[in-house]
């Protein structure tokens, strides 16, 4: 059921994606919205207990509720299944943004391919070179793919039914809406939620990493995982773009042109200047290593009945 699960859901999202901004992120950010209000003092306890009472309850639900289905009927709890893996997975809810600066780099419309970076990273890149660009969209890509499917696969196996799909994008969701905040208004509050998530995230991102380096170019691969992950400042977006650098054989990082200033930046990866050819090749990478997974959760399937 897992794997059948996943499949159908990617299949609909390739028909028709969610609109997630407004089934998911919209009501999300009102719920966070109301327990900052009610529970931010600036204190980073109270931003644990808030989590608390969202994250864990949710997931119980989630599994609660296949639990029930499963009992009435089998094909319930697997559509049941199908419906939360389409809320939470959204491999389509980024990826028009670099399908579109991919096609306006390929058209040479510069300027409408800054514009569409703008929209989908919320910077200024006016001054940006083509090379800048393609650099900074593979980089968004590497790392959306992974939060958008990767990581919630994971969860999705390990946890039974939905739970780990609901339990990834909520942690995740907090961790970006609160653990990123760094004003002093807000406090501490948001220390919880960004550590649980990089605990949440550890095993995912390193087997997301491998997948990378198992369908590129696996030595270059694992050397610029090994040297290069640790100088990013987000080690976990580090191990990902490293890896994927090195799997396609193409250098990330580096300086570049943001907000109307030259923002510093590591090198990581091996070979040649980003551009859009290099962005065609980030979609091959993904679609392997999404392959591999499923791949190997059929095997592992297989084992299991055989072995029964």
């Amino acid at each position: 059921m897992t794997l059948f699960s996943l499949i159908i859901a990617l299949l609909i999202e390739q028909v028709r994606p969610l609109p997630a901004q407004q089934v998911v992120a919209g009501p999300l950010g009102r719920l966070s919205t109301l327990l900052v209000e009610r529970f931010n003092d600036g204190r980073a306890r109270n931003g644990q207990v808030a989590w608390l009472l969202v994250v864990i309850p949710a997931t119980a639900v989630a599994g609660l509720a296949f639990y029930l289905l499963w009992q009435l009927h089998p094909l319930l709890a697997f559509l049941f299944n199908v419906a939360v893996l389409y809320v939470t997975m959204g491999f389509r809810q980024e990826s028009h943004f670099f399908t579109d600066i991919h096609l306006a780099l390929r058209m040479g419309e510069l300027d409408r391919a800054r514009s569409l970076l703008g929209e989908w990273r919320g910077g200024q890149y006016r001054e940006a070179s083509s090379s800048e660009v393609a650099r900074l969209a593979i980089e968004q890509a590497l790392v959306s793919a992974h939060r958008n499917v990767f990581g919630v696969v994971f969860w999705f196996i390990v946890l039974p039914g939905p739970c780990g799909a609901v339990f990834y994008r909520l942690t995740r969701y907090f961790a970006e809406d609160w653990g990123t905040r760094r004003d002093a208004e807000f406090g501490d509050f948001g220390q919880f939620a960004r550590k649980a998530f990089e605990v949440i995230d550890f095993v995912p991102v390193r087997l997301t990493a491998a997948s990378f380096s198992v369908m590129g170019d696996f030595e270059d691969a694992v050397f610029c995982w090994r040297t290069q992950a640790i100088l990013w400042p987000d080690r976990a977006s580090g191990i990902l773009l490293a890896s994927g650098a090195g799997a396609m054989g193409v250098r990330l990082g580096m300086p570049v042109h943001e907000s109307g200033e030259i923002l510093e930046r590591p090198e990581v990866g091996v070979g040649e200047e980003a551009d859009a050819d290099y962005m065609q090749s980030t979609v091959g990478l993904v679609w392997r290593a999404l392959l591999l997974c499923l791949v190997l959760l059929a095997l592992v399937g297989i084992a299991g009945w055989v072995g029964a």
